[in-house]
């Protein structure tokens, strides 16, 4: 998988929407038909169906879908969609959604010509049923973004060869339907483990499904399926300690179920190719590293490098995001850092190389006589309501975060964008058991992802009682444990709890209405079809 072919020769990928068709010179004169019933012409396809979740996952445009517009993040000086961070007049003509629209209906109509093609590819009984069983879970992986997104807008089973003038409006049930059937299929028969590393396997797409069970309310199904997981001896394990999950040395690990990956090669990560690049501004692969990060190389004894990385300076942690953390959870300083160490050649005078330059913390501290460094405290980051007084300096998300890099400047990473980690699947099972009103078992579950994140002797004050598993409890776990990492937008949608926790804990976000629990249908898509009174507009925009 580090090397998909985008082997498209003939099939145009465009969805029901598009005004016009891609057009590709074809010196072969081959066609889809003759290409796509060979095992070779038909692996293209998988691979590029394969290639669509990179439109999405550590990309600038689905970070700000996913994760901002929370309850845990909000807008930093350089946030370019304060539509989808603040509720700000957000309206279809909003680039991401417009961006990632196209990428999610191009992969799902990849899948579809797979799935109804395969019938007549040379493949042994066992590969067919491995392929179409990814293309299976695929179509349900696209589909989950988009009826997640945008709720119930256009739906098809079939291939668009051409130009389509008509969308349709269907239920979300429907969406639910189908992705139940193809992630029951993708269960029985992927292959539990993969050589090629990218490809979806059978416990991903077990844990993926417990994932759908509990979006819909299939509590039951949602504690079998992850118990089905946690139980299934497929070699998984959580990394003892939390920190050890972003060390790139590390990218892939035993806790990762399933992750959208990129290579160290970074001439492979669609950079320059217009059919999978969304970005259209030279920022392929994994570009997450850019946007969680203050502004530091303008302070006194630092200058940017590639240790402390590129500051885009788009998102910053809501004070309610880091008082989350508790003082015997090590997932803060898993998660962000506070100290900057001097770099420069120009510094204070007596400030040496590596002594403290800045530090932004979420205490309340006072700077000592005689201190050197830079000091803002959260006094200084926000003000008593909670609203940002300083959006440039503040502690930063180190997620994902890249030393690897080539230069201080280089906007790419080879970063795998962790898609589904095992300690998901425990709280799955925490939260279907607390719905279920099995307390104990929700608290033993949490308990586990809870141990885990303890620092050095202090397991026992990270522990919880069944009496303090409640809904809120879980999301504010959540938050401590996946914060950034494109989960936070469907939790919140997921559980109701949208726009109250907005509301409550993101005081920036002062647009957000009840209509904002789905995006708007982009204003392109709108304009493209010839039935616009059948498919108009979501409710609450125009």
């Amino acid at each position: 998988m580090k090397k998909i072919a985008l082997f498209i020769i003939f099939l145009a990928v465009v969805v029901s929407s598009c005004k016009d068709a891609i057009t590709e010179y074809n010196p072969s004169g081959l066609t889809a038909e003759a290409v796509y019933t060979t095992p070779e012409g038909f692996e293209s396809l998988v691979n590029a169906a394969y290639s669509y979740q990179r439109w999405w996952y550590g990309k600038e445009e689905a970070y700000n879908i996913s994760e901002m517009g929370t309850d845990i993040w909000t807008s930093a000086a350089g946030d370019v969609f304060p539509d989808l961070s603040q509720y700000i007049n957000l309206q279809g003509t909003n680039a991401p959604l417009s961006s990632e629209w196209t990428a999610l209906y191009a992969g799902v109509n990849l899948c579809n010509a797979g799935i109804n093609r395969i019938g007549d590819v040379n493949f042994t009984p066992v590969m067919k049923a491995q392929r179409e069983a990814e293309l299976r879970f695929l179509r349900a992986f696209y589909y989950w973004h988009i009826v997640e997104t945008w709720g119930g807008v256009h739906f098809t089973l079939e291939e668009t060869k051409g130009i389509s003038t008509t969308a349709n409006k269907t239920p979300v049930e429907t969406f639910y339907k189908q992705i139940f059937e193809d992630l029951q299929f993708a269960t029985k028969n992927l292959a539990s483990t993969t050589t090629n590393y990218g490809r979806v396997t059978k416990p991903a797409a077990m844990a993926f499904l417990a994932r759908m069970y509990l979006t819909r309310g299939m509590n039951a199904e949602a504690n079998n399926m992850a118990n089905s997981v946690l139980k299934g001896n497929f070699g998984y394990k959580l990394e003892a300690n939390y920190a050890d999950l972003w060390k790139m040395s590390n990218n892939q690990n035993k806790e990762i179920l399933y992750a959208v990956n990129y290579s160290a090669n970074l001439t492979l990560n669609d950079l320059y190719n217009s059919t999978t690049n969304v970005t259209g501004h030279g920022r392929g692969s994994n570009n997450g590293h850019l946007h969680f990060l203050m502004k530091y190389d303008n302070l006194p004894g630092m200058l940017r490098d590639i240790t402390y990385g590129r500051p885009f300076n788009r998102y910053m942690p809501t004070r309610f995001l880091l008082d989350l953390y508790g003082p015997a959870d090590a997932r803060y300083e898993g998660s962000f850092m506070e100290v900057w160490l001097a770099n420069s050649g120009t510094r204070p005078t007596g400030m040496k190389l590596g002594d403290t330059a800045v530090v932004a913390t979420r205490k309340s501290l006072a700077k000592p006589a005689g201190a050197l460094y830079t000091l803002v405290d959260r006094n200084a980051i926000y003000n008593t309501d909670g609203t940002a007084k300083n959006n440039l300096v503040y502690p930063t998300l180190t997620k994902h975060m890249d030393n690897t890099r080539s230069s201080a400047n280089e906007a790419q990473s080879a970063r795998d964008a962790y898609v589904i980690r095992l300690a998901e699947v425990y709280l799955i099972a925490a939260e279907a058991q607390m719905k279920l009103g099995k307390l104990d078992s929700a608290a033993i579950n949490m308990n586990i992802v809870r141990t885990r994140a303890a620092k050095p002797g202090k397991q026992a004050d990270m522990q919880i009682a069944a009496s303090q598993v409640t809904l809120d409890f879980i999301l504010d776990e959540r938050a401590r444990e996946f914060a950034g990492e494109q989960l936070r937008w469907f939790d919140l949608k997921r559980t109701g709890k949208l726009v109250e926790r907005v509301k409550a804990h993101n005081p920036n976000a002062t647009g957000i209405q009840s209509f904002h629990t789905t995006r708007p249908i982009p204003r392109a898509q709108l304009d493209a079809v010839t039935n616009r009174v059948e498919f108009a507009q979501n409710e609450g925009y125009q």
